[in-house]
């Protein structure tokens, strides 16, 4: 009976292997592109050799991941790209790593540095406005560790989007949700430092006037010293701390 059991459970994973390759390999091959109703659940059923109960719980699978679009009384549908979808997916699956959140930075530093360089090539008028408007939020809101917070992860992304690369704007949109809880977090931990913070505007601002210049080398220079500052701000508040005898809680995160 347990090995019957076990055959069963073997045979219904390669039949949900074997639905999700069909899906995976059509869109790729461009057979299918986003938007396109899919065929009928009988007819799927027939062309990948599988049961139409299995074949129905994983297309409501791929529906709650975001591929499929199921539509009652209209039928499946190829889904769009949803970021939150995928930011949520990683969120989850990064939460329950022990180094996740300094994996997540060094991830973030790649691709933001090669993200700056497309960005000097390819962005246009409306991206540089864009990155000016975020700056000065930054600056206007280097008070509200909240809305700073935000301000300085909306800085970073309007960078990464100029750059217009799909695939790395959709690697750093995976990893927004625990990029935005370090930055408010960072906020926090330096609102009552003056120093730091003018230091970090300042350090904002060098990227910034660097992109505008459109020099892919001065602005990945910018920015690697913007993290290297960050760095060392980190460093000096968690020993003034120490030193000053504070019980506080410091975050060993990077003020970037």
């Amino acid at each position: 009976m347990a090995e019957e059991t076990a055959r069963g459970k073997g045979e219904e994973l390669r039949g949900a292997e074997k639905v999700f390759g069909y899906f995976r390999d059509q869109v790729l091959s461009g057979a299918l592109n986003p938007g396109d109703r899919l065929p009928s659940e009988r007819e799927l059923s027939l062309t990948l050799g599988v049961g139409r109960p299995l074949l129905r719980e994983v297309m409501r699978s791929l529906n709650m991941l975001g591929v499929l679009d199921i539509r009652h009384g209209k039928g499946a549908f190829i889904a769009r790209a949803n970021f939150g979808m995928l930011s949520d997916f990683f969120t989850f699956y990064l939460a329950q790593e022990q180094s996740a959140l300094d994996d997540v930075m060094q991830a973030r530093i790649a691709i933001e540095c090669q993200a700056i360089r497309l960005a000097c090539e390819r962005a246009t008028d409306a991206d540089i406005s864009r990155i000016e408007t975020c700056f000065t939020q930054l600056t206007e809101t280097v008070d509200d560790p909240e809305l700073g917070g935000r301000s300085d992860y909306e800085f970073h992304i309007a960078i990464v989007e100029a750059s217009h690369s799909q695939t790395l704007i959709t690697l750093y949109h995976a990893i927004s949700n625990m990029l935005l809880k370090s930055h408010v977090e960072r906020r926090r931990t330096t609102a009552n430092a003056p120093e730091i913070i003018e230091s970090h505007i300042d350090s904002h601002r060098q990227v910034f006037l660097a992109i505008v210049e459109g020099d892919g080398d001065l602005a990945h220079q910018r920015l690697r010293e913007h993290f290297a500052i960050g760095d060392e701000l980190r460093r000096r508040s968690i020993i003034a701390a120490h030193t000053k005898g504070s019980a506080s809680t410091y975050s060993t995160d990077k003020y970037k």
